[in-house]
C-alpha cells in the first residue's frame, strides 16, 4: 500500500548535537512523502530507517489506486 505522511514527530530527546533547523528541516522533508509499505509497523520501519529516528507519533493516509 501507498502511505502519504501528513504529520510527524520524531524522538529527538537527548539530542543535543542536532539544532533545531535541522530537526524542522528533517520533519519538513519526511510530511508530504509518500512510502510504500505492508502496512502501518511496515511503514513506522521504513521512515525510522530512513531517516534514522525513532518515531514518536505519525498521522498518514493511504492512497489507494
Amino acid at each position: 500500500m501507498m502511505y502519504q505522511i501528513l504529520y510527524i514527530e520524531f524522538d529527538f530527546d537527548g539530542e543535543d548535537e542536532m539544532d533545531a533547523y535541522d530537526k524542522d528541516r528533517l520533519t519538513s522533508e519526511i510530511i508530504g512523502e509518500v512510502w510504500e509499505a505492508d502496512d502501518e509497523d511496515d511503514l513506522v520501519e521504513e521512515v525510522t530507517c530512513a531517516s534514522g529516528w525513532c518515531i514518536n507519533s505519525i498521522d498518514y493516509r493511504i492512497i489507494l489506486d
